[in-house]
């Protein structure tokens, strides 16, 4: 589904000699704690990338997104296009040693879809899965009330669960281990909040066997804590090296770096269902009407922020500007949208037509520490706004709570990441912009409640067009419309980088996850 033009690049490694690691154990230092390990709570980057150490889909991604058998060794639709089979390998054991089968797959999808309080859910990719058929114990079914192209996309997002396991099974079992028995190449042992993830080798792997002996995780969330372990020794590899910190790094002996283009869009999400927000008031402080159902003031918004500064002056020239969902290259990335160009004037002229040339109050929410430099872009997008006479303010919360309420509509103006777990459009166009509807799944992590019938209508229609080359004009036309009413804000693309001690080698990934399969010695 990906254009081989766009490659996760290994770029700036210093190889600097000295023995390949020998270590049988490794750790990995974490930018962002994951917030479960259940599998289906939280569709978040660092919950997927812990868990797919010990949960599998049946459809595996690859570095740069491109689908490769899993649990599911062959699949497709049938001579019926509403009905996909999928049939799954066979010889693989859960962690307990039972056998896994298609009881389990049906499981997971009734399960992945209502887990209680979750905060952004699966939904979205399981939604078009009207029946699910067991055929036998290794071939199994999916019946779709339409045509469904992106099955395989959807379900290499969606970890399989032990049915034998989960039936019953809270968020809190699996954040125990009482309920954590998967398939994958690691076995959970231990999960410590704020302190570590500690997982073991699973000797009956039914893939390579695993390189590492025991793997832990350690979240540190300070980039320059995170730097100084790699330093003096403490951990092995580190995600999300300071973009600060690159060109120093890259001279250190001792050090490797490894780079990526991310699919992960960094976008500022714009509540512009209510009648009055939470967070916006008036030049004197009162209440007012909602500003922000006003596209022009969307608008005004949008073009009111210095892409091009964020990019080379808080992210050190480490990033992408970004004037839609995908970086080119992307399936259903659009040839027309260019990213928006700052403009001042023109911003304040928009305000003033829309009748707030005396600005209002706003506070502007963003987590800290989950994103690249994620509280310095919001002060540096902060600045820029009141520069256009809107009085912005900046609350920056800790991610352990910030996406559930942000998830509530406690806010009126947040930043928030989005990586494409399908590679490809509709992800993010689905998840975020869709109107929302927690019975299609559509619009799951909609916050900002934007809603437009026509690029509904576009998406819908992309979802079900089993031509590629019309499916990606329809996901590029909706992506256009809801760009140009500013269902959201993009700002820029992240470009990641890995540090690792000499000696090990990481293979960098377009989902951004770091993955101890991914890790490896020098040769």
């Amino acid at each position: 589904m990906l254009k081989r033009t766009l490659l996760a690049a290994v770029a700036g490694s210093a190889m600097m000699g000295g023995s390949a690691a020998m270590a049988e154990d490794l750790t990995i230092a974490l930018a962002s704690e994951p917030s479960a390990m259940d599998p289906h709570f939280h569709n978040l980057g660092p919950n997927n990338a812990i868990t797919r150490h010990i949960y599998e889909p049946l459809v595996l991604q690859d570095e740069n997104q491109g689908l490769t058998p899993g649990l599911a060794t062959d699949w497709g639709p049938t001579d019926d296009p509403l009905v996909w089979e999928f049939e799954l390998r066979e010889g693989v054991t859960w962690h307990d040693g039972s056998e896994f089968t298609a009881a389990d797959v049906a499981f997971t999808v009734e399960r992945a879809q209502n887990v209680p309080n979750s905060p952004s859910s699966f939904a979205t990719y399981l939604g078009e899965i009207a029946e699910v058929e067991i055929v036998d114990d290794h071939t199994v079914r999916f019946h779709t009330e339409e045509p469904a192209p992106l099955m395989a996309n959807n379900l290499s997002t969606v970890y399989i669960v032990s049915e034998a396991h989960g039936e019953g099974a809270a968020t809190e079992d699996y954040n125990s281990g009482e309920a954590a028995i998967g398939t994958g190449p690691y076995k959970f042992v231990d999960y410590t909040p704020g302190d570590s993830v500690v997982m073991e080798a699973n000797e009956d792997y039914w893939g390579d066997a695993p390189e590492w002996d025991t793997v832990t995780f350690r979240p540190i969330t300070s980039a320059s804590s995170r730097v100084a372990a790699l330093l003096a020794g403490d951990v092995d590899v580190v995600e999300a090296v300071p973009t600060a910190d690159i060109e120093s790094m890259r001279e250190t002996e001792g050090v490797n770096l490894y780079q990526g283009i991310s699919n992960r869009v960094i976008y500022i999400h714009l509540d512009s269902d209510r009648d009055v927000t939470p967070h916006i008031q008036g030049p004197d402080g009162g209440e007012i009407d909602n500003p922000l159902q006003d596209v022009r003031v969307r608008q005004a918004l949008s073009i009111g922020i210095d892409r091009e500064a964020i990019v080379e002056e808080v992210m050190e020239g480490v990033a992408i500007p970004a004037g839609q969902l995908l970086p080119d290259g992307f399936f259903g990335v659009s040839d027309n949208i260019e990213v928006p160009e700052y403009d001042p004037d023109r911003a304040r002229e928009l305000l003033e037509e829309a009748g707030y040339g005396d600005g209002f109050q706003m506070t502007v929410h963003g987590p800290s520490g989950r994103y690249i430099n994620d509280e310095a872009v919001l002060q540096a997008v902060a600045q820029m706004w009141t520069r256009l006479g809107i009085d912005t303010s900046v609350d920056a919360i800790p991610v352990s709570v910030y996406f559930g309420r942000a998830s509530n509509l406690e806010f009126s103006v947040m930043l928030v990441g989005w990586g494409a777990g399908s590679g490809e459009a509709s992800s993010p166009l689905r998840a975020l912009l869709a109107t929302h509807d927690p019975d299609s799944g559509f619009g799951s992590t909609n916050r900002g409640r934007y809603s437009s019938e026509e690029m509904d209508s576009l998406l819908r229609e992309a979802l079900v067009t089993v031509d590629d080359d019309e499916r990606a004009r329809l996901l590029a036309e909706a992506t256009e419309i809801a760009m140009e009413e500013v269902g959201l804000i993009p700002t820029h693309f992240q470009v990641n980088t890995w540090g690792t001690r000499d000696g090990l080698v990481y293979e960098p990934r377009t989902d951004e996850y770091t993955l101890a399969t991914s890790v490896s010695p020098a040769e």
